[in-house]
């Protein structure tokens, strides 16, 4: 116990580092390998760690030494041999490497993309030609399909531009690029959605106080703040990204960069990261999916109170477009992260997110032209004055070669 008192009085920062060291190994998690070439040697058990190690090695060199300017001189050797390195491009590995099947998946994602561009501008050119749609939830649908336009552009054609050059790189500035876009697209559907949920509500269960409560100025707020949320969200993210540093390990085994893949690739603490990614996430995506699921609690609770069965089924077609929009895109979101959950194979991860990154976005425009009668008869307009349009061209053609 005298022995115990003169190292703490004496040498106090012997006794911190033992502790500092002790409580940095409990943070990590070992991979199955548990084998030691030696007793539990302080760096033999951090190399058997899964988890990252920079803080616990950037310790070990900065500990107190005999000497301070060795243990700088350390420390310095230690920063410059780091295994990480200035990353300038990353390498998009895509859904498979059989090169039997690259032709097949350049067919199919481009065809994807273009029902995906042409249907929602369809949507967007009825909904701005017509003026029986000039009402906050066709604005709102509009918007919505300019949306699924950007984020769809945002990653197929940079898949279907590598497949076609056989070239799988990405460099690190489009990657960011891409990150903050598909966070900041897909953040803004999910307000969106609620957003038309509250449009629903109102229409339903206070349908002659609805242009009262629904006026052009709500409306342009509820764009607004969507807006503003979606880009704090982007930047939040694309910025902590920044900060990170990669290893010599480039390959991303997705089709676009996405967020928790690139993470994998970093050498740098990303405990902040995580962290961020859950807090804000559950904040974020917590919020407007708990709006949508209490304003169809209301929906529901009020059409089950309607005496006529003609009134219910108003009711239901005036809000099951929207339903299944949401149960699309909140389905497969939440399949994606079941999906990576369950499975190791960062390849059928990447298949599971295209359902949510692709799919939605194309199947959105059949699921409001398909169960909309306002919807249906305004494409048919729009289809009609371009069908008149080509063949007013024809003639025109032809009257000038006769």
């Amino acid at each position: 116990m005298a022995y115990d008192r003169y190292v703490a009085i004496c040498h106090p920062l012997s006794m911190m580092d033992a502790l500092l060291h002790s409580l940095m190994v409990l943070r990590l998690s070992s991979c199955r390998d548990r084998e030691i070439p030696h007793f539990c040697e302080h760096a033999q058990v951090i190399k058997l760690a899964c988890f990252d190690t920079l803080i616990n090695n950037f310790l070990i060199h900065f500990a107190p030494q005999e000497s301070e300017d060795h243990g700088f001189t350390e420390t310095i050797l230690f920063i410059k041999n780091m295994n990480h390195t200035y990353v300038s491009e990353f390498l998009l590995l895509g859904l498979t490497d059989d090169p039997e099947l690259q032709p097949f998946l350049l067919g199919l994602f481009l065809s994807m993309y273009l029902v995906t561009i042409l249907g929602n501008l369809l949507i967007t050119l009825a909904v701005s030609c017509d003026p029986h749609l000039h009402s906050p939830m066709y604005s709102f649908l509009c918007i919505l399909s300019l949306a699924d336009i950007c984020i769809s552009t945002t990653t197929i054609p940079k898949m279907l531009l590598n497949i076609q050059a056989q070239n799988e790189h990405i460099s690190y500035t489009d990657c960011i690029a891409q990150i903050g876009f598909v966070l900041f697209f897909g953040g803004f559907e999910n307000c969106l959605l609620a957003a038309m949920a509250y449009d629903c509500y109102v229409a339903i269960c206070h349908p002659l106080r609805y242009t009262v409560i629904m006026t052009p100025r709500l409306c342009v707020l509820l764009i607004l703040l969507s807006l503003l949320l979606s880009i704090a969200d982007s930047l939040l993210h694309s910025l902590m990204v920044l900060r990170l540093s990669f290893c010599t390990n480039r390959e991303i085994p997705h089709f676009f960069c996405e967020l928790d893949q690139v993470f994998k690739l970093a050498c740098s603490d990303i405990l902040i990261n995580n962290f961020l990614i859950y807090f804000v996430g559950s904040l974020f995506g917590g919020v407007p999916v708990s709006g949508i699921i209490f304003s169809y609690t209301l929906i529901l609770s009020s059409i089950l109170r309607m005496p006529s069965v003609e009134g219910r089924c108003k009711a239901f077609s005036t809000c099951g477009s929207h339903l299944s929009v949401v149960s699309l895109f909140y389905g497969t979101g939440f399949g994606v992260y079941i999906s990576s959950a369950v499975t190791d194979s960062s390849r059928k991860a990447a298949v599971a997110s295209m359902m949510y990154i692709v799919v939605p976005q194309m199947m959105n425009p059949f699921i409001y032209s398909l169960r909309n009668r306002d919807m249906k008869g305004a494409l048919r307009k729009i289809v009609t004055r371009i069908h008149l349009s080509l063949n007013g061209v024809t003639c025109f053609r032809l009257v000038f070669l006769e």
